[in-house]
């Protein structure tokens, strides 16, 4: 049997288990094709998609268009001398940028982003950074218009997020994808990954059901290291996960 039937099977026994307690867990489904918005190609030049792949200089990069939620980027850092990856612009405004978590991009251009990200890459994992970003693809019909500066939230029917407090790197509001699963340890991840004293061995996830909030602990480190997949239990709408202090002896 494939590895992901198990792992999906093993959740949902974890799950069954949940449920038993509490009717508000409910069994995760097995992700699904959903339809997208309409999308159209860009051109940063008129004349072709003017992905990351085809530009070596910052200064290339557009200073024109703001980014907006939904748009469809490509991303590369030439000194890592990889392929250019292809990011989306999430309905919160942001994108998840690789070493640096969560950067708000809607309302920067091209080249504002990439400056930003470069700013915080040069803090701690390269001493010099170039960032090439593009614009790939563009939706026709986009969610919400760009705040000017940077700021906002934008927001779109059944939009969802889940919150994370406590020994993480970066605590906060997230968005919850609509078109796929997001587990606790992936949450944590979202989050930048636990910080130094973080106690992984009891996150407590709250859940909001009819009958109230209902809480569960859940042994994060377990999953992590050990790979107890089945514990792994997926987010949902509303969720906030606690990450507590380990206790140290100096």
């Amino acid at each position: 049997m494939h590895p992901y039937r198990l792992s999906f099977f093993a959740c949902l026994s974890i799950a069954a288990a949940l449920h038993a307690q509490d009717p508000g867990f409910q069994p995760a489904k097995l992700p699904s094709s959903q339809p997208q918005p309409a999308q159209t190609q860009v051109s940063n030049s008129g004349d072709e998609v003017r992905s990351a792949g085809l530009i070596n200089s910052m200064e290339q990069l557009d200073n024109t268009t703001q980014l907006q939620p939904d748009y469809q980027i490509s991303f590369r850092i030439l000194e890592d001398r990889n392929e250019p990856i292809r990011l989306r612009v999430q309905d919160s405004g942001d994108i998840q940028a690789p070493h640096v978590g969560l950067v708000r991009a809607a309302g920067r251009t091209c080249r504002e982003l990439a400056f930003a990200v470069k700013k915080e890459l040069e803090k701690s994992y390269y001493q010099t950074a170039t960032v090439i970003i593009a614009i790939d693809v563009i939706p026709r019909n986009p969610y919400g218009a760009a705040v000017a500066g940077g700021g906002g939230t934008f927001v779109r029917p059944g939009m969802e997020f889940f919150t994370i407090f406590g020994h993480v790197i970066r605590q906060g509001k997230y968005e919850l994808p609509l078109d796929e699963d997001v587990t606790i340890s992936q949450a944590i991840l979202r989050a930048g990954g636990p910080a130094q004293f973080a106690n992984l061995n009891k996150v407590k996830l709250i859940r909001k059901t009819p009958q109230g909030n209902k809480a569960v602990q859940v042994n994060v480190e377990a999953i992590m290291k050990n790979g107890a997949l089945e514990r792994d239990i997926y987010i949902r709408n509303n969720d906030v996960l606690i990450i507590p202090e380990k206790a140290v002896n100096f």
